[in-house]
């Protein structure tokens, strides 16, 4: 895909290195698969843009009342529109079949045309998990069969790199998101205050201070993610990307 490039809504400025803005009144859809996904991934892209409308759909989590309101409260804290469901997220983590986390997807939409679709890559995030996965596999077959429509879609990008270290940014991602401290801090005060992650777990270690996203401008370009055939470039800490940067 070309990169420095935009079309419709998109529009690019130059200054000292290539960013993206937006007009207002995008709206964005962002698909997880749990309530926290939203906040730990991209929560610092939503507060830095609350001219954008966004809407939250996280797909696992809807029949724990515990987790129900935990992400309700977040969002309210994100200033975004929330829909939860309840498609299966048992410890086993057994495999799901893609037409039903495509139907769980498509129940929970009123609107299924949007600007920016946002979610996670089908090679996840971390090693691993397989909802993440199957939920980025899912949106990007939706996206591919039109039944939902955007202009762009955004892939989380980050890496473990096999359980190397916490999940980071990828570098050479398409798009970089450099948070300042705080909007990182109001990110990670969600994360603790109102999903009641505390200092040192898993959750508020990780909170990225880079947002980082692969974009796809194009529905066509889904056949380069199929999982059996691309695998995204590895992070390389000690070069940075040149890809579109988000100030």
């Amino acid at each position: 895909m070309p990169k420095g490039e935009a079309s419709g809504k998109w529009s690019l400025e130059e200054h000292n290195e290539t960013k993206i803005s937006f007009e207002s009144n995008v709206s964005v859809l962002a698909i997880v698969a749990h309530p926290d996904d939203e906040t730990l991934w991209l929560g610092g892209t939503i507060l830095m843009h609350p001219e954008w409308n966004w809407h939250i759909l996280s797909l696992c989590g809807g029949e724990n009342n515990e987790r129900r309101t935990k992400f309700h409260n977040a969002v309210r804290r994100l200033d975004c529109r929330g829909t939860i469901r309840n498609l299966d997220d048992g410890l086993e983590q057994l495999p799901l079949q893609d037409f039903s986390v495509q139907g769980k997807i498509m129940e929970g939409l009123a609107d299924t045309n949007y600007d920016l679709i946002i979610t996670h890559s089908p090679f996840g995030e971390y090693t691993r998990h397989l909802r993440h996965e199957e939920v980025g596999s899912a949106v990007l077959n939706l996206w591919a069969s039109g039944e939902l429509h955007a202009k762009e879609l955004w892939l989380f990008a980050y890496s473990d790199s096999q359980k190397k270290h916490y999940p980071k940014a990828i570098y050479g991602a398409h798009i970089e998101v450099k948070l300042p401290t705080d909007i990182w801090l109001k990110k990670l005060g969600i994360l603790q205050e109102a999903y009641g992650f505390s200092a040192y777990s898993w959750e508020a270690m990780t909170t990225p201070k880079v947002e980082a996203f692969w974009r796809l401008e194009h529905p066509t370009e889904v056949l380069l993610w199929h999982r059996d055939s691309f695998a995204p470039p590895v992070d390389v800490p000690e070069t940075h990307g040149k890809g579109l940067h988000c100030d």
